[in-house]
Order: C-alpha cells, then structure tokens, then sequence
C-alpha cells in the first residue's frame, strides 16, 4: 500500500493546519497509529510553521509559496517540506538542542528530530530554498483497512 500527496501552499500561517488536518486524514483512513499520525502531525506543522516564517526569497509572505510532500509506502512516512527562502546556514553535528530552555521559539527543528526516526534539514541544490525531510516507521491499528503488504 502506498499513498502520496503533495501540496503547493501560499506562505501564510492559514496554511499549516491544512497539510496537517490532510495528513491526519490521510493516515486515519489508512489505518495508521493515532500516536503516530499525532508525532509526524506535529512535526509536519513545525516544518511548515518554518517555511511560513523563513521561506521566502525577499518576497512577503503571501506572495510566495512552499511545497509539502507525503509519502505513505509500506512501513514508513516520509515528509518533506520545501521552500523558496534563503536556506538553512551551516548546522553543526549535535547531540544536544540549539536552543535554550528560555528561548521562546526556535525549537521547531529539534522538536521535528525528537518526533521522527530519522530528519534532514538541508538546502535545495544550485537554487535558494530549504528541505526538510524527515520518516517514521508506521504502526497501525487492528482494524487498519490499508495494511501493508
């Protein structure tokens, strides 16, 4: 069983519960794990709340636009989130959270790599705009009418 969507949406805050609310549909009607379908959805609107914030090339925020791309395929969901803005400058290797306990934003990434098996968080090559990516390995309910096989 595979599904896949993919989503082109203005730069606008209006636009985060969309591809959440889709992607929760989406792996409901498949049968996904609630626990899990409630993990990526909230790393799904971190992602978003992202691109919505940073990813624009000069332009404001309704004029431009970011892309969202769900893969359902077999045991695993991988989303990805990309946009137009200037891209994510160099991160080093870490262990630990790069923010603060204080610090009133700037957790979306690291709350994205506590709620996925596996995140990248990279830049479009040749071209401005950043890529996040990140999978799960899928759990499903009993009644799951999409079971893998």
């Amino acid at each position: 069983m595979s599904i896949m969507w993919s989503l082109h949406l203005r730069r606008d805050a209006a636009s985060v519960p969309l591809a959440r609310r889709l992607l929760i549909g989406s792996m409901d009607t498949a049968g996904v794990d609630p626990d899990i379908s409630y993990d990526l959805s909230v790393a799904l609107s971190e992602a978003c709340a992202n691109a919505v914030e940073h990813g624009g090339a000069g332009s404001p925020a309704p004029e431009s636009a970011y892309r969202v791309t769900a893969y359902l395929d077999g045991e695993r969901c991988r989303i990805e989130v990309a946009d137009s803005g200037p891209g994510f400058p160099a991160r080093p290797a870490r262990s630990v959270p790069m923010t603060a306990p204080q610090d009133e934003s700037g957790r979306g990434l690291d709350l994205i790599e506590q709620l996925s098996d596996h995140a990248h968080f990279g830049n479009k090559p040749g071209r401005a705009g950043a890529v996040v990516s990140f999978d799960k390995i899928l759990k499903w309910r009993k009644d799951a009418p999409l079971v893998a096989v």
